[in-house]
């Protein structure tokens, strides 16, 4: 954990450049102190089928949903909150001067009894490093 769900408009996907989008709440969320590396997951789920406002086909949205597993203080959540969505808005300040966009951002923790899961990244992140340190 943690894990970025990002739902958008179709319409938005030439502009929205998510690679760049998935690097820059890495970052942030690493740069918090609190979410492991390891555990942070981006995700991006196109929309074909919506509607927005009044109908118009410029219009379009984003919500990023940021699930976090249970157990962290609010303030600390919040904190990390307000660091994530300044950078997303800042990602899309270009996109929303030029056209229509409803972008919103929530937080929410994942019941720590019903979160079932299973990897080995961490296993093959410590071998990379290890493999780069022999290198130098």
């Amino acid at each position: 954990m943690p894990h970025f769900r990002i739902e958008y408009s179709r319409n938005l996907e030439a502009a929205l450049e998510l690679s760049a989008l998935f690097e820059t709440l890495t970052d942030v969320a690493a740069a918090t102190g609190i979410f492991p590396l390891a555990g942070i997951r981006c995700r991006a789920l196109p929309r074909d089928c919506y509607r927005i406002a009044d109908g118009h086909p410029d219009n379009g949205f984003v919500h990023v949903e940021f699930r976090v597993g249970a157990g962290r203080d609010v303030t600390v959540l919040r904190q990390a909150g307000e660091d994530l969505f300044a950078a997303l808005r800042e990602h899309m300040a270009e996109m929303m001067r030029d056209r229509p966009v409803a972008l919103s951002f929530e937080i929410s923790e994942i019941h720590p009894d019903l979160n079932f899961k299973t990897g080995n990244i961490r296993d093959y992140m410590k071998a990379r490093d290890e493999r780069a340190e022999t290198a130098e």
